[in-house]
């Protein structure tokens, strides 16, 4: 899909250089001091330590993956609005930050915090939200 039905066109992220040393199994850890920047490195993090059940640690890490994701969507042209597909492959980082944010702020209790980042996953991409549970 090349727009939605606003007429914003989707917007799609720069490979993250920090995918290709977390497929290689470069502790996430090492590969978020390496790349701060990389969103996928810290929604990493946040997933892994909303499994282990360390809510609050992965609620900050979610926190930075969501805003370093915002940093890349605007850097890349986006302006508030419009669709970040699931389909493309570098969006997954922003997207399953904010996936994670939303899981960790229901989980501390910030229902309004919830609720609106799953609302903005689901705008944002669809398939994300089916794909991430949400």
């Amino acid at each position: 899909m090349s727009s939605d039905l606003l007429g914003i066109p989707p917007t799609h992220l720069p490979d993250d250089p920090a995918a290709g040393a977390l497929e290689r199994g470069v502790a996430p850890d090492e590969v978020a001091a390496a790349s701060p920047g990389s969103s996928l490195a810290w929604a990493v993090l946040a997933e892994d330590a909303l499994e282990d059940g360390r809510t609050v640690e992965g609620y900050a890490y979610a926190r930075t993956g969501y805003h370093r994701g915002l940093d890349a969507l605007r850097r890349s042209g986006w302006r508030g609005q419009g669709p970040v597909p699931w389909e493309h492959a570098p969006n997954r980082g922003f997207l399953r930050a904010l996936g994670a944010l939303s899981r960790a702020a229901g989980e501390i209790g910030e229902e309004e915090e919830r609720h609106r980042c799953a609302e903005f996953l689901r705008a944002s991409s669809a398939t994300g939200a089916r794909e991430l549970g949400l």
